[in-house]
């Protein structure tokens, strides 16, 4: 029994839009439809050589971290906005397609500003934020060194008593 393309395509569509309605996994299905789609859209950018698409793409991903840092602050608030997914989709839609050239429009019209308005205290930000990291990551492996050390002492210590008792 062949079942038409057509009716596997609206099967499909009727069941994305009724988990997407109802909430179940839309987090998920939209964090792949706003990262799958831009993500190989931008391999194919950096592998051709217009340098339009790759400004597209850069800006899209500048907007998209820009809106999933901001989700995470609000979460609390969005857990409470009925059909939030479904809004979610169709704003990372509207970002992302050439078409509608979204995400330019919020970076011409928003970010952009933000941005260099502080720039200087988002690199100092990052600058501090390296130096923490190293001086964690130096802190971190003194730490681990000095836990192998120990666990390399009790092991050998434990033989040397051990061959004592024998004795």
């Amino acid at each position: 029994m062949r079942v038409p393309k057509e009716y596997i395509v609206l099967g499909g569509g009727v069941l994305f839009l009724a988990l997407l309605f109802f909430g179940i996994g839309a987090g998920s299905l939209c964090s792949i439809v706003g990262f799958v789609y831009p993500a190989y859209k931008s391999f194919e950018a950096i592998e051709s050589k217009n340098r339009g698409d790759d400004t597209q793409w850069l800006i899209y991903w500048v907007v998209y971290a820009f809106f999933s840092l901001m989700e995470v602050f609000i979460d609390f608030l969005l857990y409470w906005i009925p059909f939030y997914y479904a809004f979610k989709l169709a704003f990372l839609l509207w970002a992302m397609l050439p078409q509608t050239k979204g995400a330019k429009f919020l970076y011409d019209s928003f970010l952009r500003e933000i941005l260099k308005k502080n720039e200087s205290k988002i690199d100092a930000a990052l600058a501090d934020a390296k130096k923490n990291a190293s001086q964690v990551a130096v802190e971190a492996s003194a730490a681990t060194n000095d836990a192998v050390k120990a666990a390399i002492s009790a092991t050998t210590g434990d033989g040397k008593k051990e061959s004592k008792k024998s004795n």
